[in-house]
């Protein structure tokens, strides 16, 4: 019978799924690392929440444990690259706090709007300032979401039920997906000068980085409330800071900071800011949903061996995995450039498998494609929920199979099509290792490194010496460097993997030289 360790405080109902399923459990919670480290061996899986670290030492005591469920969206707590070494499959519950959140991000808009919290202080103190605390109505006001993904969508069916007009800036938001939620698409400056409220609801990557800041904060309308349920380091706090000062934004709500747990922030003590210690996922509902949610996935994969909302494998049985393996890396490679590339809502996207590859299992394929397209887009995506993202996206998906052989005896290409055009890419394998051989008509040979500068521009003279003297200035050392034009010999690309991280200053240099057309930093 399998084993389980529950090592943080889980719903009781989550002891009863597993026994319910035929597998052992022991409840532990609080334990130090060095109790895990000696208990870990005995079990086959362990359920955890954000307070347990399974780390590397942790993956390799733990010589029976095949896999770790995470009851909740983030694995910062699991070493993800360590469990997938080991063979240990890392799952989460991507979608069981998703209500809960959302609930929170209105109710931090409700008190902004009427200053309930600091209303509450004055009347606990005896002070009764019934002419201080003038609220504003949310009926009939404007609200702005920064993505409108999943909570995203949630927020603005709750929105729409409080009479608010809702408009979304969300690049990759098609206009069927937002007629369908009765939301306006707009781009971000007009989000800014237009919205009442502003709720943000998107990923923190390099390019939702401190979206809001001094110039983004700037445009919005005078006296904008902001409320900030998804993660910290998307406002720039000591900016927002000044603009509450200032009168410039009335007022902000955050249940996430820059630095957690935050002890201190910029925005701390002022009258106009509500503040909540990361609660979104703090409802008794919420916190039963992810870890029955855990149990169930858990328990199907130790006894059955399905796998459900796995962060490091895709769905795929032990005879196909072997072949697979290199392929896999490929599809993931191919669909992460494609989505990188991508500047407006994905409308469809087609994979094609010719030669070798076609005779493969390609369903795990497609969905690391997809996983790879999609992860600059949805936080929560992984292999395994990738195509249900899309669907809900209304992303037409495809996919094609070619046994005939081309030009390599493999390849595996993605077309894309967005709201503002198509493009494609094309990749190989040579002697099992990945290499992109096309971007749209362009012929080269690249292998992908963790962090590439893309630059597409006019097949003229000068590009190469102009790119390596501002990066060489920039002190960013070239790894490798990868050219291709097309057959007009009027269009051609330049693919640099490089050692130190670039400067969005640097990316605007590169971007203003002569003949440049499009400039991307690319992480893989």
């Amino acid at each position: 019978m399998p084993k389980v360790l529950i090592a943080d405080k889980l719903s009781p109902q989550a002891i009863e799924v597993f026994k319910q399923n035929k597998v052992d459990v022991d409840v532990k919670t609080g334990m130090t690392p060095e109790e895990l480290l000696a208990c870990i061996g005995e079990y086959d899986g362990i359920a955890i929440r954000s307070a347990t670290k399974v780390t590397a030492k942790v993956l390799e005591a733990g010589k029976k444990l095949k896999v770790v469920g995470r009851a909740g969206i983030g694995v910062d707590n699991v070493d993800t690259k360590a469990a997938t070494t080991a063979g240990v499959v890392v799952m989460n519950t991507p979608f069981g706090n998703s209500i809960t959140t959302a609930e929170h991000a209105i109710s931090l808009m409700m008190s902004l709007a009427r200053d309930i919290p600091t209303a509450n202080a004055s009347t606990h103190a005896g002070k009764w300032e019934k002419n201080r605390f003038m609220g504003v109505e949310i009926s009939g006001k404007t609200l702005g979401l920064v993505g409108c993904g999943n909570i995203g969508s949630i927020v603005a069916d709750r929105a729409h039920g409080l009479k608010m007009k809702v408009i979304a800036y969300d690049p990759f938001l098609t206009k069927e997906k937002a007629e369908s939620i009765q939301v306006e698409k707009v781009e971000l400056d007009e989000l800014l000068s237009r919205a009442d409220f502003i709720t943000l609801h998107t990923p923190l990557t390099d390019t939702t980085r401190n979206i809001l800041n001094k110039d983004t904060l700037a445009k919005c309308k005078k006296g904008v409330r902001i409320i900030n349920c998804a993660r910290g380091g998307l406002v720039n706090e000591v900016d927002l800071k000044a603009a509450l000062d200032s009168g410039q934004v009335a007022g902000a709500a955050f249940d996430v900071f820059e630095t957690e747990p935050a002890k201190e922030s910029p925005l701390f003590g002022l009258d106009n800011f509500v503040a909540t210690p990361h609660l979104g996922a703090s409802t008794s509902e919420a916190q039963e949903n992810v870890a029955v949610q855990v149990a169930e996935q858990m328990s199907e994969y130790l006894t059955v061996g399905t796998v459900t909302n796995a962060i490091n494998i895709p769905s795929v049985s032990a005879e196909d995995a072997q072949k697979l393996k290199p392929y896999i890396t490929l599809a993931g490679q191919l669909g992460s450039f494609a989505g990188q590339l991508a500047e407006s809502g994905i409308k469809s996207v087609k994979i094609e498998y010719e030669g070798t590859v076609a005779g493969l299992n390609t369903k795990p394929l497609t969905s690391v494609a997809l996983e790879g397209l999609l992860s600059p887009l949805v936080e929560t995506v992984n292999m395994i929920n990738a195509p249900v993202i899309a669907k809900e996206r209304n992303i037409d998906v495809s996919e094609v199979k070619r046994d005939r052989s081309t030009n390599y005896q493999t390849l595996v290409r993605i077309s894309v099509t967005t709201e503002s055009g198509s493009y494609e890419v094309a990749g190989t394998l040579f002697a099992s290792k990945p290499r992109l051989v096309e971007v749209g008509t362009i012929k080269l040979e690249a292998a992908l490194g963790a962090r590439m500068l893309y630059v597409n521009n006019e097949d003229k003279p000068g590009l190469i010496g102009n790119l390596g003297k501002i990066l060489g200035e920039g002190k960013i050392n070239i790894a490798n460097f990868h050219l291709g034009r097309n057959e007009e010999k009027n269009n051609a690309v330049a693919l640099l993997e490089v050692d130190e991280a670039i400067s969005n200053d640097l990316v605007l240099q590169i971007s203003k030289l002569p003949s440049v057309k499009v400039v991307k930093v690319l992480n893989f």
